[in-house]
């Protein structure tokens, strides 16, 4: 390759970075740090990352049962490795936060970030944050047994229906 071949190549490497970095894509993914900061709160506010608290220990826990399969002797130094090393990688917990964060901040603007804190600082948003997951729970089992009521009608039908088609289920 010449000089002037790789000075091209060059120059259009550097122009697709500038571009990949100032890209629609690539700016959404850095928010502005007020609006970080907004979304921080709420999901502060919200405990958004709540779900994920068993994240790090379960990975632990499956990587030590993952070689006690592969030798059971090894149970006592694979249980204080795992002790330390759930405490290690407690830190990296708010990489979890902070993603939940950025993701905030693609969905809502700054300014509906800032009212999504203010809300559920009022007493009306705290009860939401507080009943929101017996709220979903108790639709969850609703729904499933609707479906399991609507399966119970819908099996006999595909059967008929099948049947007339001269198949038998």
């Amino acid at each position: 390759m010449s000089f002037m071949q790789f000075h091209r190549a060059l120059r259009l490497v550097v122009v697709a970075a500038a571009m990949a970095v100032t890209s629609p894509a690539a700016m959404a993914q850095q928010p502005a740090p007020a609006a970080l900061a907004s979304a921080k709160e709420v999901v502060a506010i919200t405990g958004a990352t709540a779900l994920f608290n068993p994240l790090i220990a379960g990975v632990v826990e499956q990587a030590k049962n993952l070689f006690l399969q592969q030798n059971p002797a090894l149970a006592k130094d694979l249980n204080e490795v795992a002790v330390k090393m759930r405490a290690d990688l407690a830190p990296r917990f708010d990489e979890l936060s902070n993603e939940v964060a950025r993701i905030y901040t693609v969905h809502f603007s700054e300014s509906e970030l800032k009212e999504l804190a203010a809300f559920y600082k009022t007493s009306v948003g705290k009860k939401l944050i507080e009943v929101q997951p017996l709220v979903v729970d108790d639709s969850l089992k609703f729904a499933q047994d609707w479906a399991n009521k609507l399966s119970d009608e819908v099996i006999p039908k595909i059967r008929d229906e099948m049947k007339k088609r001269g198949h038998a289920l």
